[in-house]
């Protein structure tokens, strides 16, 4: 009676370690990397999960964008997007009566932009031009050659889509000083030599506006990137200034 008493313990224990094993969830499997030049959605980390801010925000531009009348896009990631938080004032005075729209969203890099607008974000609307910028968050995991050629990729689709001018803007600058981002602001500065090319002196003009966010030292003011890479109010009354002619100009207004 003890040995079948053993034996029918024994067969119920290794049936609960299979049944554990079949019915435990698998582990989620790694996110695979993302080609910049290639459309892709965001993820959450899980790799596995649509990000559901960046597909929320999606569904509210495409949205914005079937109601017409942009004349002045702005598209870019999360330092175009802070034109509706700390840029709102200057936004206010500068763009407000120019029928605009801010397609920003943070985070995104260079594929996930090529992705909102493949999918839905330009269709039906005819800006007289878009102000692009993106890239930077595209730098701890892409070389300066891919991230150009999605930056070109980017344009020429806006280009195609809606036949607007494109004011291309270089990749802003960033880290605290020149030897703490040095890195950073090596591959910044290859990906903007680059996208320069891109400037065709009519539909497409390229501006860089470093000189304008950097001290005599090199070293970048807390009062006007308060993280070192995203804008406090001053700083996009810089960028808005520094922008002003070019644009006006491309605008025809």
């Amino acid at each position: 009676m003890k040995i079948l008493s053993a034996f029918l313990l024994c067969v119920l224990l290794t049936a609960q370690t299979v049944l554990a094993q079949v019915s435990a969830p698998a582990s989620a499997p790694a996110a695979k990397p993302q080609d910049p030049t290639i459309p892709a959605i965001k993820y959450d980390k899980d790799g596995v999960t649509p990000h559901v801010g960046f597909m929320k925000n999606h569904k509210k531009f495409v949205q914005q964008a079937k109601q017409g009348g942009i004349d002045l896009l702005f598209l870019g990631d999360s330092i175009t997007a802070g034109w509706a938080g700390n840029g709102r004032e200057v936004w206010a005075k500068q763009y407000a009566k120019r029928n605009p729209a801010n397609f920003g969203f943070g985070g995104d890099r260079t594929q996930h932009v090529l992705w909102r607008i493949e999918n839905g974000e330009l269709d039906g609307i005819k800006p007289k031009v878009i102000v692009l910028m993106i890239g930077t968050n595209n730098i701890g995991a892409d070389d300066a050659e891919k991230i150009s050629q999605g930056v070109t990729k980017i344009l020429e689709t806006a280009r195609a889509k809606t036949g607007a001018k494109v004011l291309l803007l270089g990749v802003f600058p960033r880290g605290e000083n020149p030897v703490k981002g040095a890195k950073q602001r090596a591959k910044i500065t290859r990906i903007n030599e680059l996208v320069s090319k891109l400037d065709d002196g009519k539909n497409v003009r390229y501006l860089d506006l470093k000189d304008k966010f950097l001290q005599p030292d090199g070293t970048i003011a807390k009062e006007i990137m308060h993280d070192y890479v995203h804008l406090t109010p001053e700083g996009y009354a810089i960028w808005a200034e520094a922008m002003a002619p070019l644009l006006t100009e491309m605008m025809g207004q």
